[in-house]
């Protein structure tokens, strides 16, 4: 989605980058150690492997290839993409070169503004869209097969109280597979606390979904949404909270979070920082303004080079204790922007206590 300016302040101190060059988009891979603070290591939780810059301004079949809003794992090992104007890829998840796409529509015809995915066990597409919002579930050629019931409060005003293009921006199947979660972006009308609604739905016969829990997230500002949110084995979420300020540049914290002791919001019309509701714990993983720039560069002023709209997340795999993070940055089709994606290694065990705020 297109990102609000904000008023926060920047970190200081960029990184030495190097010039990319007309002979091809950029990858960059470091060869430090994933402990070493000058080297890879973006926390104590989180490294980075490589950035690859390698679909930046390109296209496929006649489609531009960015505005990445979303990627999860296909069942074949590839990687489906998801870009925010209604166009959903499959890429080789070694190379990332496309190997189709399909356009996706509404049930009139019209674009989607699509923004969360999910591929489910059976290969079928849940996919989010900001415009009402709505979930609804396609086959792998983009044939609408089902649509999710949203709650009223959630929609747009003035149907809801939900605000235009910061409505359902993350989507994840949490273990087991029968509920399903969404993240709200940003509050709604209402909700003066700065929580965020996360609402699930329970798997039904037929592989369809109930409304069900809701829960409140509370970004570190009002200058930061929620723009993705992933699932981990244990019922615990990865969340990503990213802002941006003109002629400063991206902010991007990756967070833990456990929604298992949160209270149900699905009931409390306003979210006023009153007591009784218990919000989902987080614990900040890492700043990505932290990592090492590894040679990367910048088309615009960031706190750190490597820096973009980071906008989707998916969880690859787990390796000596590690899970393996990929992050895509949605370059909104400008040439100021970079289509990027980032390797990240990640410790869900931090050395440090979680927050919890009251919503």
């Amino acid at each position: 989605m297109r990102l609000r300016t904000v008023l926060a302040t920047a970190t200081a101190g960029l990184a030495a980058a190097t010039c990319l060059t007309a002979a091809g988009p950029a990858t960059a891979v470091s060869t430090g150690t994933t402990n070493s603070r000058t080297s890879n290591a973006c926390s104590s939780s989180v490294s980075i492997d490589r950035f690859s810059d390698a679909l930046d301004k390109t296209t496929y079949d006649g489609t531009f290839v960015g505005n990445f809003s979303a990627l999860a794992l296909d069942r074949d090992g590839s990687l489906a993409a998801l870009e925010d104007r209604s166009s959903l890829f499959d890429l080789n998840a070694k190379t990332l070169q496309p190997k189709r796409v399909v356009h996706l529509a509404d049930e009139n015809g019209a674009d989607l503004d699509s923004e969360g995915l999910v591929i489910d066990r059976d290969g079928t597409r849940l996919i989010t869209s900001e415009t009402e919002p709505s979930i609804r579930r396609y086959s792998r050629d983009g044939k609408i097969l089902d649509r999710l019931p949203v709650p009223s409060s959630l929609l747009v005003a003035p149907a809801g109280r939900a605000s235009s293009n910061l409505t359902f921006e993350g989507l994840t199947l949490l273990p087991g597979g029968r509920t399903l979660l969404a993240s709200m972006e940003a509050p709604i009308a209402g909700d003066t606390s700065g929580a965020v609604r996360f609402q699930t739905w329970t798997r039904t016969k037929g592989d369809h979904f109930r409304l069900a829990a809701q829960y409140a997230y509370k970004p570190d500002a009002s200058f930061l949404g929620v723009p993705e949110v992933q699932a981990l084995p244990d019922g615990r979420l990865l969340v990503l909270e990213r802002g941006f300020t003109s002629g400063v540049g991206n902010t991007v914290r990756l967070y833990l979070a456990d929604p298992r002791h949160a209270t149900d919001t699905s009931g409390t019309d306003h979210l006023t920082g009153q007591p009784g509701v218990r919000l989902i714990k987080k614990t900040l993983l890492a700043d990505i303004a932290d990592c090492p720039s590894l040679g990367a560069t910048a088309k615009q002023p960031q706190p750190n080079p490597l820096l973009d709209n980071i906008e989707g997340m998916v969880i690859t795999g787990k390796e000596k204790g590690r899970y393996k993070v990929l992050l895509v940055s949605d370059d909104n089709q400008n040439a100021v922007q970079t289509t990027r994606f980032y390797y990240l290694r990640v410790r869900t065990t931090p050395a440090f206590q979680s927050s919890e705020a009251r919503g």
